[in-house]
């Protein structure tokens, strides 16, 4: 790999030092010809980092200068371009999101982490679920539902109880969000190849808001999930520390 670095950094006034002090040390490239973006910040940093690639391959390699940093390498100035040089590839692919409206209208956004459906009032969503043209769940009763990747399967599917998901596994999870009826309705292991469909029944009295990650569309009718295999995005880490590595631990965490 070449050291023709693209750094970028979050707001956060340590991300933002250390971007300072990465360029002094290293130099800055512009993205537009750069051969790796090194990311600096949290774990959102990485997102909308990563969000920048959908339409060129460069990799991103994240130093974590946020919180939890799930998705970030440990923070230090020395041996940058030997760790970049020796870094594993973990290669992960985003959802489209494709919303219609009460209005008519039609939005689409990609998403890392999930797709979510969430109700908007204080009344319960209810939600019709259809898988590759087949009606699945006629009616589900809940604050709503997400489709996760593997890659942002331990991210909000995790807090909603969804199944952690190897990046290889090549499976979607589907998971309620305080599902009410059926109750015990836990979600579904889905291929990764499938059709999501999720109708909201009665939208204009219990309307529900759909995300894409953090782009939100309020008062949908419809909404179709598929995976968009034509955009893969390239994320990079240590040698040992890889995200297959990562999510394998999440699962022995106690």
């Amino acid at each position: 790999m070449s050291d023709k670095i693209a750094f970028v950094a979050s707001a956060r006034p340590e991300a933002q030092l250390a971007l300072r002090s990465m360029i002094a040390r290293y130099g800055q490239c512009d993205e537009a010809d750069a051969d790796v973006i090194v990311a600096l910040g949290g774990d959102g940093c990485m997102l909308d980092t990563l969000r920048r690639r959908f339409d060129d391959p460069r990799p991103v390699y994240g130093m974590n200068q946020g919180t939890i940093g799930f998705l970030m390498n440990d923070y230090t100035e020395e041996r940058l371009i030997e760790r970049l040089n020796s870094a594993e590839r973990a290669v992960i692919y985003p959802l489209r999101m494709v919303a219609r409206t009460v209005a008519g209208e039609t939005e689409t956004s990609l998403a890392i982490n999930e797709v979510s459906l969430l109700r908007q009032s204080s009344q319960t969503a209810k939600l019709k679920i259809t898988i590759d043209g087949r009606v699945r769940m006629s009616s589900l009763a809940c604050d709503g539902v997400l489709v996760a990747t593997p890659a942002g399967s331990t991210a909000y599917n995790l807090s909603a109880h969804g199944p952690i998901l190897p990046i290889g596994a090549n499976l979607l999870a589907l998971t309620p969000i305080s599902p009410f009826r059926p109750r015990r309705w836990r979600g579904a292991l889905l291929r990764h190849d499938a059709t999501v469909q999720i109708d909201v029944v009665i939208p204009e009295m219990r309307p529900v808001a759909a995300s894409a990650d953090n782009q939100e569309v309020r008062h949908v009718e419809s909404v179709t999930i598929t995976e968009d295999r034509s955009k893969p995005l390239v994320m990079l880490f240590d040698e040992g520390h890889a995200l297959e590595e990562r999510i394998l631990q999440e699962q022995f965490a106690h």
